[in-house]
């Protein structure tokens, strides 16, 4: 007898719930321009940086850098005045000078479709490896960010201390299909539903199924 799917409908209602909300960045990017290269680039400027901001400094660098081989030869103060006021915009300017000589010199100019690889990167976290999976490769794995941390936890699914273990605990409860839009739904549902400081309970369409854990003022 095939297992019933429980999350199904948990899934639905969070797609409804955020149906009418604005996609992150960089599902915006892999929207408009559904490339690996502009999925890596582009989430390594989002960290730690407001969706407008990195959507900004993202065309402003791929107008001047619209491969690998162009990131390469533009220098780390052109890369950071392009990028800034990115968060760490001297870093992420570093990083990416680095990522695209590396690319290039070991991977023949493209982006690696495997975790591991896309981990020796620098400045590449769990984060960004699995959203370039997802977004650039239609390759399953669990993006968890502040938001997915955040909710996962709160609404009860998950106990767990940072969100690698959130990542690895999700993997154990969460049917594969649900793997790739899981970011989308919950980075959306925490921007406007479950925000961060007296999320807003009274309007929440799960609440009836969530522990609150940790919640002490809500709307």
């Amino acid at each position: 007898m095939k297992k019933k799917d429980t999350w199904g409908p948990l899934i639905h209602t969070l797609r409804k719930a955020v149906q009418k909300r604005t996609l992150p960045s960089v599902s915006r990017v892999a929207v408009e321009h559904p490339s690996p290269y502009r999925i890596l680039v582009s989430t390594v400027i989002s960290l730690r940086t407001k969706d407008e901001v990195t959507l900004k400094a993202a065309e402003r660098l791929f107008t001047k850098a619209p491969d690998l081989q162009t990131l390469a030869g533009l220098t780390e103060k052109e890369i950071l005045t392009l990028i800034y006021p990115a968060g760490f915009y001297k870093n992420k300017a570093k990083h990416l000078k680095q990522i695209a000589r590396i690319l290039i010199d070991q991977y023949d100019s493209r982006i690696p479709n495997d975790q591991a690889a896309l981990l020796s990167l620098p400045g590449v976290g769990r984060k960004t490896a699995n959203l370039v999976l997802n977004l650039g490769f239609g390759i399953p794995a669990i993006c968890v960010d502040t938001h997915v941390h955040r909710v996962s936890n709160r609404i009860g699914w998950v106990a767990t201390q940072t969100p690698e273990q959130t990542e690895l605990a999700l993997m154990k409860i969460l049917p594969e299909k649900y793997w790739i839009e899981i970011n989308e739904l919950l980075v959306r549902f925490g921007q406007g539903v479950c925000t961060p400081v007296s999320p807003f309970c009274s309007r929440c369409p799960v609440y009836d199924n969530c522990r609150r854990a940790g919640v002490k003022k809500s709307r």
